[in-house]
């Protein structure tokens, strides 16, 4: 609805300051004729609003210019009191002002919404920590926020995926930002003339410089991550393993395997007369392929590689003979 774009148009506006109508068009999805009407519309209601063309135009509010929040329906009130404070933001220290905009944030709501708050957080709770995980210790992202949010060079000593095999490392970095990935922090950085990504946990000593930078401003870190996380997860290690998959399993084969799997149960053959199934399982590793399908026992039979068949029926053996 209109009425709904021109609110969202007049808050993205209060809160960015300056903003390009190309950058509001895409936010919004509609097109830039749109929203130069949008404008106009606003404008004739009285909205201070401007426009200014040129290289680093844009469109903006009058300076001191606010509005209240009670254009908020109530589903959107609901959906902004189920929010809670992510652990990561905890670790970043930011968690207690989060808290107090959220408490400004239903003070300005108008009484109506505000009987919503305590009702939406009894009806929900998310939960931001990942299963099983064990929180890794980070000493050094305050720095390294610190760094981010100031643009200084930082100095950094850290471990690779190599570990401690290789040793630590050092370098001179232009830190762009932080990224949290199911509970884990990464560092997004400039290093030698390309952009990289440290793993904050990974991170033995961080100094802080007086030296600046410039963040260049075709940068954008969400889409950076989107195409390095991509990229990362095509080039993990691949074991394959070609089996014969029991009928009982194959009835809950994504969920053995992942859902990763579901492409290669379409493509299979027809089962054979026993109602067996030939597929090709991906793991990480032979030992990785041996944890996994150990705890399927029957339910699979490994036709290669042969190093597996080996491993798996000496393991089996040992088994065999412990409770024996």
């Amino acid at each position: 609805m209109r009425a709904d774009r021109l609110l969202s148009l007049l808050m993205i506006l209060q809160a960015r300051g300056l903003i390009r109508a190309e950058d509001l068009a895409e936010e919004l999805e509609v097109s830039v004729r749109t929203i130069y009407r949008d404008v106009i519309a606003l404008s004739t209601a009285g909205v201070p609003i401007y426009s200014e063309r040129g290289p680093g135009g844009g469109i903006a509010l009058v300076e001191r210019y606010r509005t209240d929040l009670t254009g908020l329906s109530k589903a959107e009130a609901r959906a902004l009191f189920m929010l809670s404070i992510p652990a990561p933001l905890d670790e970043l220290g930011v968690g207690g002002e989060l808290k107090a905009a959220m408490l400004k944030l239903a003070a300005a709501l108008p009484s109506t919404r505000r009987d919503d708050e305590e009702s939406s957080r009894q009806r929900s709770h998310l939960d931001w920590a990942p299963w099983f995980h064990k929180q890794e210790p980070q000493p050094h992202l305050q720095t390294i926020q610190q760094a981010v949010w100031g643009d200084k060079m930082l100095y950094l000593k850290y471990l690779t995926e190599a570990g401690e095999w290789l040793g630590a490392l050092e370098a001179t970095v232009a830190p762009y930002g932080l990224v949290a990935k199911a509970g884990v922090w990464y560092l997004v950085c400039e290093r030698d003339e390309h952009v990289a990504v440290i793993r904050i946990s990974w991170v033995q000593e961080a100094r802080l410089l007086d030296e600046s930078f410039q963040r260049p401003d075709d940068f954008s870190l969400a889409a950076f991550w989107k195409t390095w996380r991509a990229d990362y997860e095509s080039r993990r290690p691949t074991y394959s393993v070609k089996a014969r998959v029991s009928p009982q399993l194959m009835e809950n084969s994504p969920y053995p395997f992942g859902e990763s799997i579901q492409g290669e149960i379409d493509q299979t053959e027809s089962p054979d007369p026993e109602g067996w199934t030939i597929m090709t399982l991906p793991f990480e590793s032979l030992e990785d392929a041996r944890a996994r399908l150990l705890a399927l026992g029957a339910t699979v039979g490994v036709l290669k590689p042969l190093a597996l068949r080996m491993s798996l029926a000496d393991f089996a053996r040992q088994i065999v003979g412990l409770y024996e």
